[in-house]
């Protein structure tokens, strides 16, 4: 089944770091079958915080999502992530 991993940025702290980020989880990609739904594109917030920017990644399966997520590569990446910016992370299945 079909799942999907939302990355919320809720406030950006180190631009360089970011940068850093995003080329290192550009190569984690790898052979993960990932699929970009939205990626930092206008967006609208209609109830609770506002948020900086929203990524919305599909993946043939949750166990999929997970092993992208938990990959030695992607694991490395996280690491510039933590330091740049404060976000959430959500993983949720579809509806099959």
């Amino acid at each position: 089944m079909t799942a999907y991993v939302i990355l919320i940025r809720e406030k950006l702290r180190d631009e360089g770091a970011m940068a850093r980020y995003g080329e290192a989880a550009k190569a984690a990609r790898g052979n993960h079958k990932i699929t970009p739904l939205a990626f930092y594109g206008p967006h609208e917030v209609t109830e609770g915080a506002d948020t900086e920017g929203v990524v919305i990644l599909s993946f043939p399966s949750m166990a999929e999502a997970k092993a992208w997520y938990t990959s030695p590569e992607y694991t490395a990446a996280k690491a510039h992530r933590f330091q740049a910016a404060d976000y959430r992370v959500i993983f949720v299945e579809g509806m099959g």
